[in-house]
């Protein structure tokens, strides 16, 4: 598979402002997954609609519960009172456990062998199948967890102002974008790093947990994932 800096590469080859950008910020730099599939999943609903601390908090304590075994059978022996008990919503609770059951009964499939096999469109399907995950948070595990090269988050506001700061236009609405994004194929998830480096860099916004880089104009602190997700 083509690694992300050289896919950056064939990119800022026939596009000229992925190449100012690749100029300025350089070569995406994504971090390593810190997580099995499963546990990064868990993550990310934990972490949905919540500031960085309070997530980070509850995320912790259920690690703690979990013996640091983040996996479907362990997460369903503890019942929906045990994980209020935590700090999760009741929903979130209810699309956890939804989710360790459908990885059990073979909805959710998150073997390496099972995922190779499965296009996007597939996985983005199937992790929508799940209470709680919907299309962007599915995106976002094929992008930074599976690391696809051709992942486009059309409703991701980051994404959305990024390209237009990038390229000089009013927002694209998210239909607007995904015609916008033809010319970048097969590797639009390198094009949506620049698009989030953009609001960075052109923009002055702080830090931001999709990069993982400070911007110049950074006054401090986390951009949580969530609020660049587009309501």
């Amino acid at each position: 598979m083509v690694s992300h800096a050289v896919a950056s590469e064939h990119l800022a080859a026939r596009e000229p402002v992925i190449a100012k950008l690749r100029d300025k910020v350089g070569p995406p730099a994504l971090r390593s997954p810190l997580d099995s599939h499963f546990a990064a999943l868990v993550r990310s609903v934990l972490y949905q609609q919540l500031a960085g601390a309070a997530a980070a908090a509850i995320h912790g304590r259920l690690v703690a519960a979990l013996d640091g075994d983040v996996s479907p059978e362990p997460l369903l022996r503890l019942s929906p009172e045990a994980l209020r008990a935590l700090g999760l919503s009741a929903n979130k609770a209810a699309s956890l456990r939804d989710l360790a059951a459908k990885v059990l009964d073979g909805t959710v499939e998150l073997g390496a062998r099972s995922l190779a096999r499965q296009d996007d469109e597939e996985v983005i399907s199937r992790l929508s199948a799940v209470r709680g995950i919907g299309r962007w948070t599915a995106q976002m595990f094929l992008l930074f967890q599976l690391r696809r090269l051709d992942v486009w988050p059309t409703g991701d506001l980051g994404v959305r102002r990024g390209y237009g700061l990038a390229w000089g236009v009013p927002m694209p609405t998210a239909r607007q974008l995904e015609e916008l994004g033809e010319p970048l194929k097969p590797y639009r998830s390198v094009a949506a790093w620049y698009c989030w480096r953009a609001c960075e860099v052109l923009a002055g916004a702080s830090k931001s947990a999709v990069t993982g880089q400070p911007s110049r104009l950074s006054r401090g602190g986390d951009l949580p994932i969530q609020l660049v997700r587009q309501k």
